[in-house]
């Protein structure tokens, strides 16, 4: 929330990574939100989150729906940062402010559309033959069409983008040490980009991995749900946690720093406190 309305309430917006940093934002918010509403039905009856319900396709596909959503926007701005840096070296495409509402728009929408197919008729509430054991009543063949792909995407193209955007740097260093020039400005640009490029990767690694991991127990387990009472379930509820934690992590690392963030924060509240004063005057 807080980077959401610092980038509204600021002009960064004019710029197209800003658009895909709220959009990001914005997306784990509904994941965040959702999550929240799956752990309301977990207190109130605990049976619906193990045997499933039709109560809970509805929050499991908003669920669904904010993760892919969070996927698209960081394989989004991934190839923003790429296209940003390569702009001045092989090509000349330059991602502009129509470009970036473009790509939210396409990701919400296929994101909805994917997350949406529970309740447009693929589920398990009749079939128990294929039914999902931890996410009952999604089916096993829907959340291995919807995870393993979209996991894969989210690993392979920030993967390319990021390791591309450190070669780029790597060769205009080396051109300016032939030309003897300085090259400082490229070697801290390298060091910062293999920072973040880190720290995404061990944050998706960290969140994602155990979810895909599940989604694969499921697809090849073979008993019934209190069999698996209550490890399986306990492993559920860790990999859900995991992912709030991504939605806490990517605000710090999209945002630049924790400091700026903050100061832009207390630069709002000056802001709207000098307006408070003018309008009292």
């Amino acid at each position: 929330c807080a980077v959401i309305l610092t980038r509204l309430a600021t002009r960064d917006l004019h710029k197209p990574i800003s658009i895909l940093f709220c959009n990001l934002a914005v997306s784990d918010l509904f994941t965040s939100f959702s999550g929240f509403w799956i752990s309301v039905l977990f207190i109130t009856n605990p049976d619906i989150t193990i045997f499933g319900s039709r109560d809970m396709l509805a929050p499991y596909a908003l669920y669904t729906t904010s993760i892919l959503s969070t996927i698209y926007n960081l394989v989004s701005i991934g190839i923003e940062r790429y296209l940003a840096v390569a702009r001045s070296m092989r090509t000349r495409f330059r991602v502009a402010r129509n470009h970036s509402i473009a790509v939210v728009f396409i990701g919400w929408l296929l994101a909805f559309f994917l997350g949406c197919l529970p309740l447009l008729g693929w589920n398990c509430l009749r079939a128990e033959r294929s039914i999902s054991v931890l996410y009952s009543p999604f089916c096993v063949d829907y959340l291995v069409f919807i995870t393993l792909p979209n996991v894969v995407l989210a690993f392979l193209v920030p993967l390319f983008t990021y390791l591309r955007i450190i070669i780029v740097l790597r060769r205009r260093k080396l051109r300016m040490q032939a030309c003897g020039q300085a090259t400082g400005t490229y070697k801290s640009a390298e060091t910062q980009v293999a920072r973040t490029s880190i720290s995404i990767w061990l944050l998706a690694l960290v969140s994602y991995a155990p979810f895909l991991a599940g989604v694969i127990f499921d697809a090849t387990n073979q008993r019934c749900h209190t069999d698996l009472y209550p490890g399986v379930y306990i492993f559920r509820n860790c990999t859900a946690m995991l992912i709030t934690i991504t939605c806490l992590g990517n605000p710090l690392l999209y945002t630049l720093k924790l400091s700026q963030l903050g100061a832009k924060l207390k630069a709002l509240r000056c802001l709207s406190a000098n307006r408070v004063r003018a309008c009292t005057i």
